[in-house]
C-alpha cells in the first residue's frame, strides 16, 4: 500500500542558492517554490501547480482544507498556505539537550541589572515554591555583579529553610552557590583541577563561585546525579517539545556526557513503539581537561566506543559523530585565551589546554573517524585550535571551530582554507550583552568580534547555532541577529555590532538549515527541500525581509513527514 501524500499549495517553498560545504551561491538570492508534494515520510516533488506529479496529486484529492492525511492511499490531502513560506526545518548546530531541558525549569535572572535585582527575585522565588528541595537558577551574568557574586550574597534569601542555592551564569561556565549550596556540593574537599577557578578566602575555603573546568568537573556531574532518571528524561521530553515551537526538527549536542546520555537512551527505549523521538539528534562526547594523558585518551576512547554502537548507520537519528574539547573560556569572565591582556587589568588568560595537552586528544579522534569540534573564543585560543586542527584533523572528517568571537582575519581564512566549520551562534553577538566588552578588550579589538561575513567570504562552511540555554534558541532571532547585528533581546536598541559582518538572510537560513546539517555528515537527508529528503520542514507565516524577522511567526513544524507542532 502506497504511503499517504501531502500536497502544500500557493507556498513559498525556500529553494537555497548555496550549496552546503563550498560556499558557492553564497551571495545569490533564494528562489521559491510554489508547491511541495510529500509522501510518508519524504519529498516526492518541488515545483509548481502546472508539473506532472502535482497535477496528478490535485487530480486525486477529494478534500482541500484537512489538517491530516487520509488513510486511503488514493487521496491527497491538500493544505493551502495562503503565502506562507515553507523552509526546511530549522536544525540547531550547537545546543545542550539536557542543561536546556533542565534549565527550562530553573528561575530565569535573565532580566535582573545587579545584584539586588537577583536578591529580590530568588527572595519572591524562594516564598512562593517551599517545597522544592534546592533553588536552581539561570541567567546570571558578570555584569549584574560588577563587585564580585559570594555566597553570603545568597545566605539570607531562604533563611526560614536554608536551601542549597545553584545560580548558573548565562554562558554556563560558572556556578554561583550560596553556603547550603557548597556544602551539599561538598566543594570544601574539591582540589583544583587543570583550567578550573574556585574562588576561595584567604584560608582556603571556597567563596561560592565556581568557573570553567571546575564547573564541568564538579558541578555538572552533581547536577545530573541529584536528579532522577524520570527527571532527567522528562528534561529532554521538554527541550524536544520547546525546539519543535520554535521551527527545529534537528538538533547538535555540544556537550554529551554520561548522564544525559542514559537519559536519552532509557527516553528512546520508551518511545521505541511509539515512532521513536521526534528530532534528529547528533551528540559531540565533551572530553574534560585531566592532569594526566591516559584520562584525557581514555575520554576520547568512550566516544569511540558509542560510535561504534550509535552512528549514522545503526541509528540515524541519535548518534555520537565526535568530541568536544573546551578549550578556554568566555569574554566577559575574562576567561577566554587573547593575544593580547585585558584591558581592563592587564591579565592575559591561559587556555584551559595547551596544544600539548590537545594534540594526542586530536589526532586519536581522528585517526578513529570521529569528528573534532573545539571551542575557542579568544583571539590567541582560535589560532591554537586551527593550528592544530589544520596539522592533525583529515578535512573530510569535517572539523569544527566552537563560537569564534574574537578571531584575526588570517585564522578566518585558514579556516577557509582547511575547509574548517566556522559554529557560529549569532545570538551571542546581541548588543544588548556586550556592554562590558569595550572596557574589557579596548575598542580596537571589539571592531574585530563575530567576523561572520569575512568567515564566509574566505570559504569556511558556516553552522549556525543557538547555544542554548546559554542564550535563546529560537531560530528566527537567531537569524535577526546575524542578519542585522542589532539585538533580538532588547529590540528597542539602535546599536549594532560590526554591521560590516553580517549574513545576507538567504545565507543566514542556509547555515541554519543545510550548513548545521553539512556539519555533522546529515546534509544527505535533511537540510533542504527538495525529492528524496527528509520531510522535514517548517511552515513560517514572514516577509522576506531581515529587518521584519522579529515579527514573523512559526505556524507549523513537520518532522519525518508528520505534523509535530501544533501537536
Amino acid at each position: 500500500m502506497a504511503a499517504p501524500a501531502t500536497l502544500f499549495m500557493n507556498a513559498k517553498v525556500f529553494q537555497s542558492s548555496v550549496q552546503p560545504g563550498t560556499n558557492v551561491g553564497l551571495h545569490r538570492p533564494p528562489t521559491f517554490a510554489s508547491c511541495m508534494l510529500i509522501r510518508g515520510s519524504q519529498i516526492e516533488h518541488v515545483g509548481s501547480a502546472s508539473d506532472a506529479p502535482i497535477a496528478a496529486a490535485l487530480a486525486s484529492t477529494t478534500t482541500t482544507t484537512t489538517t491530516s492525511p487520509d488513510d486511503d492511499p488514493e487521496v491527497v490531502t491538500v493544505h493551502d498556505l495562503q503565502g506562507k513560506t515553507l523552509l526546511p526545518g530549522f536544525v540547531d548546530g550547537h545546543m545542550h539537550l539536557m542543561l536546556l531541558g533542565q534549565a527550562l525549569n530553573k528561575l530565569d535572572l535573565g532580566r535582573c541589572k545587579s545584584l539586588a535585582d537577583i536578591r529580590a527575585t530568588i527572595r519572591a522565588y524562594a516564598a512562593a515554591h517551599p517545597h522544592v528541595p534546592r533553588i536552581l537558577c539561570r541567567g546570571w551574568m558578570h555584569s549584574m555583579t560588577p563587585g564580585g557574586a559570594r555566597a553570603t550574597d545568597l545566605d539570607d534569601l531562604d533563611i526560614s529553610q536554608n536551601r542549597p542555592i545553584l545560580v548558573d551564569s548565562k554562558d554556563l561556565h560558572s556556578t554561583w552557590a550560596n553556603g547550603a549550596g557548597i556544602a551539599e556540593l561538598g566543594a570544601a574537599n574539591w582540589r583544583d583541577v587543570p583550567g578550573g577557578i574556585i574562588e576561595r578566602d584567604a584560608a582556603g575555603r571556597p567563596t561560592g563561585v565556581f568557573s570553567e573546568a571546575a564547573n564541568i568537573t564538579y558541578v555538572w556531574p552533581y547536577l545530573a546525579r541529584v536528579a532522577t532518571m524520570d527527571e532527567r528524561v522528562a528534561a529532554i521530553r521538554a527541550a524536544v517539545a520547546a525546539y519543535h515551537e520554535a521551527g527545529y526538527t534537528g538538533m547538535i549536542d555540544m556537550a554529551m556526557d554520561e548522564g544525559a546520555w542514559e537519559a536519552l537512551q532509557a527516553l528512546r527505549e520508551r518511545e521505541e513503539g511509539k515512532g521513536g523521538i521526534p528530532m534528529r539528534i547528533a551528540a559531540y562526547w565533551l572530553v574534560r581537561p585531566c592532569e594526566e594523558e591516559e584520562e584525557r585518551l581514555k575520554q576520547v576512547d568512550r566516544a569511540i566506543e558509542l560510535a561504534c554502537r550509535f552512528n549514522a548507520s545503526a541509528t540515524p537519528d541519535c548518534r555520537i559523530v565526535g568530541i568536544k574539547v573546551i578549550c578556554d573560556g568566555i569574554v566577559d569572565a575574562c576567561t577566554a585565551g587573547l593575544s593580547e591582556p585585558y584591558a581592563h587589568n592587564g591579565h592575559s588568560e591561559v587556555p584551559l589546554w595547551t596544544a600539548e595537552q590537545l594534540e594526542p586528544v586530536v589526532k586519536r579522534a581522528d585517526a578513529a573517524g570521529l569528528q573534532v569540534a573545539l571551542h575557542a573564543i579568544g583571539d590567541a585560543t582560535v589560532t591554537m585550535v586551527v593550528d592544530i586542527l589544520t596539522k592533525f584533523a583529515s578535512p573530510e572528517q569535517r572539523p569544527r571551530v566552537e563560537h569564534l568571537e574574537l578571531a584575526s582575519e588570517e585564522d578566518a581564512a585558514r579556516l577557509g582554507r582547511g575547509r574548517i566549520t566556522a559554529s557560529i551562534q549569532p545570538v551571542h553577538a546581541d548588543p544588548a550583552i556586550l556592554k562590558a566588552w569595550p572596557r574589557l578588550l579596548g575598542e580596537h579589538r571589539c571592531g574585530r568580534a563575530f567576523a561572520y561575513r569575512e568567515f564566509a567570504d574566505l570559504g569556511a562552511p558556516l553552522a549556525l547555532g543557538s547555544d542554548a540555554p546559554t542564550a535563546p534558541h529560537t531560530p528566527l532571532g537567531n537569524i535577526y541577529v546575524g542578519t542585522t547585528r542589532r539585538s533580538y533581546r532588547e529590540p528597542e536598541m539602535e546599536a549594532a555590532v560590526n554591521p560590516h559582518f553580517a549574513l545576507g538572510l538567504c545565507e543566514a537560513v542556509a547555515a541554519a538549515t543545510e550548513g548545521a546539517a553539512y556539519s555533522c555528515f546529515d546534509d544527505h537527508r535533511v537540510g533542504v527541500l527538495e525529492k528524496g529528503r527528509k520531510a522535514d520542514f517548517v511552515v513560517v507565516d514572514m516577509e522576506w525581509e531581515k529587518e521584519k524577522l522579529m515579527d514573523a511567526r512559526v505556524a507549523e513544524t513537520w518532522f519525518d513527514g508528520a505534523r509535530v507542532w501544533p501537536a
